[in-house]
């Protein structure tokens, strides 16, 4: 029996709207918690276009949701069977909302902690899987943080999704990039190429949000995501990657690399 079950409708409705407005629309015994969400069925209905690439039995699993709003992302995966779900978040009323949200759909396991991406580390632990989804362009320091989830708390599997904004065909970049076109003071074409990595920078609002800092293109994500240490499994729609944890594919330009001696055209390698 859930609390959903304890709990009368009146009181239930109460407890919801005290918690408004929520972002995430979840079914909180037969209550919707954002009925009029200006997406419609959020994020339900962009659940189910990627839930077929997420392993369907977590059972033994651990799971980190970062920057889990009011916890649907982590609903989801103690439904799998996940047995250690934590999710974190800056904004208390979030906090709020997905605590309630667990407590009334029985998954009292759920722990929802205020902690910043930056501050992984302070977990002291590694994840079966961290979901990392709708946070990356809320940031400051983006690939500062896919740095420190790689480092402190990716154990195996990292589900990515970031808005984006522009090309969507991938890139194949260069392993190095001249200043300028051989044998003239041309700047290399490559940066005019609509497709080449990009991560456009929105200096006041976008959509009225003006946490909204960063949009990358296609061919960003995916960079950004290589060079953190993330190895591409699946892409179930543009925006959304699935990924396993590998080696930091720029270990040799480490902070004990060896800079070429002038005139070199060495690239280093480490020491």
């Amino acid at each position: 029996m859930s609390a959903a079950d304890l709990i009368s409708k009146d009181d239930l409705r109460a407890r919801i709207d005290a918690l408004g407005p929520w972002f995430h629309n979840i079914d909180l015994g037969g209550i919707r918690t954002a009925p009029d969400h200006f997406l419609g069925d959020y994020p339900s209905f962009k659940y189910q276009q990627f839930a077929h690439v997420i392993p369907t039995d977590l059972t033994g699993k651990s799971v980190l949701d970062i920057g889990c709003n009011a916890g649907f992302y982590s609903v989801e995966m103690a439904k799998r069977g996940a047995v250690r779900v934590v999710g974190i978040d800056s904004d208390e009323r979030y906090l709020a909302q997905a605590r309630l949200a667990s407590e009334v759909l029985g998954f009292n396991q759920l722990e929802f902690r205020n902690l910043s991406v930056y501050d992984v580390g302070a977990l002291g632990e590694k994840f079966d899987l961290v979901i990392f989804m709708g946070v990356l362009y809320h940031l400051r320091h983006p690939l500062l943080a896919l740095d420190l989830i790689r480092e402190h708390v990716a154990g195996d599997l990292l589900l990515f999704q970031t808005m984006q904004q522009g090309a969507l065909e991938p890139y194949e970049a260069p392993e190095n990039h001249p200043f300028f076109v051989p044998g003239t003071l041309t700047p290399p074409p490559m940066f005019d190429d609509h497709a080449f990595p990009k991560l456009h920078f929105i200096e006041q609002r976008f959509a009225d949000d003006w946490t909204n800092w960063w949009a990358p293109n296609a061919a960003a994500s995916a960079a950004m995501l290589r060079s953190a240490g993330f190895r591409i499994e699946a892409q179930p729609e543009p925006e959304v990657y699935l990924c396993s944890v590998t080696d930091l594919p720029y270990g040799r330009f480490g902070p004990n690399a060896v800079y070429p001696a002038r005139g070199s055209t060495e690239t280093g390698d480490a020491r």
